[in-house]
């Protein structure tokens, strides 16, 4: 039964490999067309470097895998979030999925075939692996887009600070969204790239609160969701930008503060457990240990011979 199915699963997957193969790179139909000369004009091509053929196959698979719109939107907005704005990026990410779930299949077939084990767990095995291959790109863009928002939410308070800067100097909030993403693109790229597109988006036509609702919403940030909603307000109420930001910030700064003070305080209680497991064992291992051995070299043999 074990050596019947790893037979099969071997042919399964050299069929495959010879179909992809055959499909995407032999092209025979080109290949008769132009010894023929009945084919369309031939037209030189760039050859593929090894390093693009994974995101080729990503990409053909993801085309071949149904996805709901719900999901997809979800998916987008993580993929925004994460910095992937490229128009294949859902789809890529889609045939990443697919291609590592049969990968890790495969590879835990191979490794269980060995193995004396039931069958019952060689499958659950293998289930568990193919599952793991499918969900794990899920985690590892969760775990990117909490990256960026975090770098985001660092450098939120020196692009603050420089935006007040500009709209007090005199210039409009406009180009001082442009000046700021000019100035941070080496020290905070992430922000930057934000206050580009927002920029961007007010070339092409849009309202500006519309581009600062966007900006809100791709980033996930609740902080930038606060500036938004003040630069909105703004706005809309015709208040000075600039003394509204000038006030943000100072609450931001007493926000980081408090934000500080409380894990100053968590500190004491996060260290008791290091403490207790780590510097408790080596100190009474060097206060007691001697104790301890001159009790076994001289107590015992004492007490032993009265």
């Amino acid at each position: 039964m074990e050596l019947a199915l790893s037979f099969l699963l071997f042919a399964l997957l050299a069929l495959t490999i010879s179909l992809i193969g055959w499909k995407l790179y032999v092209r025979p139909k080109e290949v008769l067309d132009r010894v023929k000369n009945t084919g369309e004009a031939h037209v030189e091509r760039a050859p593929v470097h090894p390093s693009l053929i994974f995101r080729d196959m990503a990409q053909k698979l993801g085309n071949l895998m149904p996805a709901s719109p719900k999901d997809a939107t979800v998916m987008q907005r993580r993929l925004i979030r994460a910095g992937f704005r490229g128009p294949n990026a859902l789809k890529m990410f889609y045939g990443s999925k697919v291609f590592f779930g049969m990968l890790l299949l495969v590879v835990a077939v191979f490794a269980v075939a060995g193995l004396d084990m039931e069958l019952n767990n060689k499958i659950a095995a293998a289930g568990f692996a193919c599952a793991a291959g499918f969900f794990g790109p899920n985690q590892v863009l969760l775990r990117l887009a909490r990256r960026r928002q975090k770098q985001i939410e660092r450098g939120l308070a020196n692009a603050l600070d420089l935006l007040v800067v500009c709209v007090e100097s005199g210039l409009g909030l406009d180009q001082a969204i442009l000046h700021v993403s000019k100035e941070l693109e080496e020290a905070h790229p992430e922000i930057s790239e934000e206050f580009a597109l927002v920029n961007l988006e007010l070339k092409a036509g849009k309202r500006r609160a519309e581009a600062l609702r966007n900006l809100a919403d791709r980033s996930g940030v609740e902080d930038l969701k606060k500036l938004v909603a003040v630069l909105i307000q703004a706005d809309r109420f015709g208040t000075g930008v600039a003394q509204s930001l000038r006030g943000h910030s100072e609450f931001m700064r007493v926000q980081a503060r408090q934000v500080a003070e409380e894990k100053a305080a968590k500190l004491g209680v996060k260290l008791v457990f290091p403490i207790f497991f780590c510097i408790l064992p080596s100190l009474f291992v060097v206060t007691v240990g001697p104790l301890a051995v001159r009790i076994v070299r001289e107590m015992i043999p004492m007490m032993t011979n009265m």
